[in-house]
């Protein structure tokens, strides 16, 4: 068997190893604490986007989290203060040339900051890593005109298919908005940010929020406190100024599982420990999830993620 070997060569795993201890040294600088959480716990995430590893324990079934999102809410709520996490996380089903079901995760919330505040560190920090000189910031309904030449905000279900057909090509049928939606993003709209350099997609659509607060807008509309961040084309974090309603989210979270129902996918039981952290007081924070593997791979020039990990999923 010769895949016994490491993919990434021995440089880039030097390289990896450097990058952790500057960003470990990043936040130590900064008095932000590092924390460590359980990966297996008793409950996934409703996201009808992402799917949970599932687990047979023996005191019945686990999940693999896609994110230590929810224990470190946990643990602010709990009065921990700043705090970072650079771990493995998990997704089921996403395998490619920019995914690999297990990959290393760097989270971190800072209190008393929105996420503009936190954009503008994230920025930073990641143009110091890269070696880039600065970043350009979009809104989310600007952009997406700006590329598609449609307010696909605005548009009917029906206008939905016609412009994902036109752009796309065949598209699955019956697929809902937010799917259409998610759709022309990933095929039309991120492609063209390709040659734009480091990018901030800022105050996405309110069922987009995920677990992000909900704001008004310029023309009053209800969005999202939400960014992600784009370094060519390839996105690398994705940030909210965080919702402390346990209420909204118990909401959001049975919104996603009706949707999960529609698409057939299995509903998913809602971690009830976050919820009651939220319900004692979440401090005003905002918190970003930055991927390490994708980082390593835009500062070592690898066309893929293969190229940075020691042993990819077929390897592993």
């Amino acid at each position: 068997m010769s895949d016994w070997r490491p993919g990434a060569p021995l440089s880039v795993q030097r390289q990896r190893a450097t990058l952790l201890a500057e960003l470990r040294q990043y936040f130590h600088r900064l008095g932000v604490m590092e924390v460590e959480t359980p990966l297996l716990c008793q409950y996934g995430v409703t996201d009808p986007g992402l799917d949970n590893f599932a687990v047979v324990c023996g005191d019945g079934e686990r999940w693999l989290q896609t994110s230590p999102e929810y224990a470190m809410k946990r643990l602010l709520a709990a009065g921990s203060g700043d705090i970072f996490q650079i771990c493995k996380a998990f997704r089921s089903g996403e395998l490619g040339q920019r995914h690999n079901p297990e990959y290393t995760l760097l989270e971190w919330y800072r209190l008393g900051v929105d996420h503009y505040d936190l954009l503008h560190q994230v920025g930073e920090l990641v143009c110091g890593l890269l070696g880039r000189a600065g970043w350009q910031v979009w809104p989310w309904r600007t952009l997406v005109q700006h590329v598609l030449g449609s307010d696909i905000e605005r548009a009917t279900h029906r206008e939905l298919e016609q412009l994902a057909l036109a752009q796309v090509g065949d598209i699955p049928p019956a697929l809902d908005r937010e799917a259409l939606l998610d759709l022309l993003v990933s095929h039309c709209v991120e492609p063209a940010l390709a040659k734009w350099g480091v990018v901030f997609v800022v105050d996405y659509p309110l069922p987009q929020a995920a677990l992000a607060r909900r704001v008004q807008g310029p023309d009053g509309e209800a969005l999202g406190a939400r960014f992600e961040c784009y370094v060519d084309g390839l996105e690398l974090a994705n940030g909210y100024w965080e919702c402390g309603d346990a209420d909204e989210l118990a909401l959001r979270f049975e919104s996603d599982n009706l949707l999960r129902e529609q698409r057939g996918l299995p509903c998913r039981p809602v971690d009830q420990r976050l919820l009651a952290a939220l319900r004692s007081g979440l401090p005003d924070c905002s918190g970003v999830a930055l991927g390490v593997d994708r980082l390593l791979a835009l500062q070592s020039a690898s066309p893929d993620l293969d190229g940075v990990l020691a042993f990819n999923w077929n390897r592993s």
